[in-house]
């Protein structure tokens, strides 16, 4: 009946109690050792990869900062590349502009003194030709010859006059 009464324990309990605790001499001397290893060696590397981490995001942050300051430095430097390629073109124009006119107000002075020299041409022409039609009307109406040397002051007077309206008209 001693026997039978399961809260008593027997021989094979204390056997059982003996190779829980070899067990766990075992594993607290072998076995935890090795884990507590294993665990601190893979904290390292995790703490070592945050930290590798924390470095890159700050890297990639001042990286990030280096870049936004070159764009900004490239902006301006394209700005003023864009202004000085406008302050040229600006000049070029004005330049152009200038001899342009100064081609054209060569042309016109080129043109109005051959026209000036067209017209006293044309004027001297006529007014030999007028002398002689004079001369020839005279001869017809007076009915005799006229000497022309003698009424050359006359002729000049009315070339001179002639002279000078065209040049009011021209003006």
């Amino acid at each position: 009946m001693i026997g039978s009464i399961f809260l008593l324990p027997n021989a094979t309990w204390f056997v059982e109690a003996a190779v829980v605790i070899v067990i766990l001499v075992i594993l607290t001397k072998k076995v935890l050792p090795m884990l507590n290893s294993a665990i601190e060696a893979r904290q390292e590397k995790i703490r070592t990869a945050l930290e590798a981490a924390d470095e890159a995001r700050a890297a990639a942050a001042a990286a990030g900062d280096e870049r936004a300051r070159v764009l900004t430095q490239a902006r301006e430097q394209a700005r003023e590349i864009v202004d000085a390629a406008q302050s040229l073109a600006d000049q070029v124009k004005a330049e152009s502009a200038g001899r342009g006119q100064a081609e054209y107000d060569r042309i016109v002075a080129m043109a109005q003194g051959e026209v000036a020299t067209a017209r006293q041409r044309a004027i001297d022409e006529a007014s030999a030709k007028i002398g002689e039609i004079v001369f020839d009307l005279v001869a017809k109406i007076v009915g005799r010859e006229v000497d022309q040397a003698a009424h050359q002051d006359l002729v000049r007077e009315a070339v001179a006059a002639l002279q000078v309206e065209a040049a009011k008209e021209a003006n």
